[in-house]
């Protein structure tokens, strides 16, 4: 045995003891840090071939861990951008030099321009699914990702193209005086209006008039504020008929012959293209008249807060009380989550042990959903580190002690000689 493999062997101790003070040190300066995931000091032994007469000390060295995995507690806040993850998965965020990075930490407000940014300074990535598009994710990286920007949804306006109608008719209405004429402003059954909005966002309102002209067969006409007729008057394309049968009971008569219409399309109030009314949900059953109708299209107007549902659908909120989803954010994940390389702003890397980043959203494909008005508590229990820490020291005391021997009795040896 060496008296210096004694003393190299305590450094490599006192080494490994150090190592694990330090992981102690950084979980408990990150216990309230949000999305933080505690690290841990894991020991192996380096063993030396030893003859049979002697023993050669070896030594131990360590690696660091991290449980990523490991989810931290929720915490409750009550801003609707303070986002966390239930389950698997990783917020994409982006520093400003355009690199992406995966991170738990949620705690996103805006910034100057609108920017959703976290407490280190990430922005928040989603894909863009304004005017109904839907999200083109790339499943193998981070393609198509765009920084959520909460400025983008204020004073857009964009023109009515489809409202869709759940409505009844009443079978015991009274026909029309004049049957053969088109349902209008002196001729009809029933009336109601609907608020549609132009190329620019002006509120137009359109008149819908139903005028009954024989057993379960209806002609319904749109007119524009003026009084202008939009629709064709009388005619296959404005007339619905009802099937009353035991089959039918009240809907549509999508047989015929001829078979009752489905829509009416009228110009886009104030614009160009069409505006389509789907009406193939009206009914004539035993009941007084109903027309309630869905429309697309909004005034321009300021943004009044923002809305973020599980599938993280990103919904700015007007003051005119208009909802435009405008973003889904991303959420994405590696084959092994806890050997990402951690970097500096509670972010990480994928690297060669963790696999490639494999990205989605919320609800699919195993990964978790999101919650708004959360975010998710450091993973450090307090209680286990203070701990770990008596441990290191005790530990770092006693290699301590080991190498003090070895350089007391190399003294010895040393002495032998005087």
């Amino acid at each position: 045995m060496s008296l210096y493999g004694v003393m190299r062997t305590g450094v490599s101790g006192m080494n490994a003891q150090s190592n694990k003070l330090s992981t102690v040190s950084d979980n408990i300066a990150n216990v309230n840090t949000v999305g933080y995931k505690r690290a841990s000091t894991e020991f192996s032994s380096l063993i030396l071939k030893s003859g049979s007469g002697n023993y050669d000390s070896g030594a131990v060295e360590t690696t660091v861990r991290y449980a990523i995995t490991d989810p931290g507690n929720l915490q409750f806040t009550t801003s609707t951008t303070d986002l966390a993850v239930q389950g698997n998965g990783f917020f994409v965020v982006q520093d400003t030099n355009g690199n992406n990075f995966l991170t738990r930490a949620g705690s996103f407000v805006p910034d100057s321009t609108g920017n959703l940014v976290n407490t280190a300074g990430f922005r928040l990535m989603g894909y863009n699914i304004q005017n109904g598009a839907a999200p083109n994710v790339s499943a193998n990286g981070f393609g198509g990702l765009q920084v959520i920007n909460v400025n983008q949804m204020a004073l857009q306006a964009s023109p009515s193209t489809l409202a869709t109608v759940a409505a009844n008719l009443d079978p015991s209405a009274a026909l029309v005086a004049t049957p053969a004429a088109a349902a209008g402003p002196g001729n009809y059954t029933s009336k109601t209006s609907m608020v549609t909005y132009d190329n620019i966002g002006n509120a137009v309102t359109l008149n819908v008039y139903a005028a009954k002209t024989g057993a379960n067969k209806w002609d319904v006409e749109v007119y524009d504020p003026s009084g202008a007729m939009l629709t064709g008057g009388p005619s296959a394309a404005t007339t619905f008929k009802f099937d009353v049968s035991s089959t039918g009971k009240g809907k549509l008569d999508l047989v015929g012959p001829p078979p009752s219409a489905t829509s009416l399309t009228v110009p886009i109030p104030g614009g160009s293209g069409t505006f389509k009314i789907d009406m193939s949900a009206m009914t004539q059953v035993a009941s007084s008249f109903d027309f309630k109708a869905t429309v697309d299209g909004n005034a321009p107007s300021a943004v009044d807060k923002v809305d973020i549902d599980s599938k993280g659908v990103v919904t700015a909120v007007l003051k005119n009380g208009t909802q435009l989803p405008s973003f889904q954010i991303a959420l994405a994940t590696v084959p092994s989550p806890d050997h990402l390389t951690p970097e500096v702003g509670n972010v990480y890397s994928p690297n060669l042990d963790s696999g490639n980043v494999q990205v989605g959203l919320a609800g699919q494909g195993g990964l978790g959903t999101i919650q708004s008005g959360a975010l998710e508590d450091s993973n450090v229990d307090l209680a286990d580190e203070l701990t770990s820490m008596i441990e290191a020291q005790r530990g770092f005391t006693a290699n301590s002690k080991s190498f003090q021997t070895g350089a007391d009795l190399l003294d010895v040896v040393v002495n032998l000689k005087r």
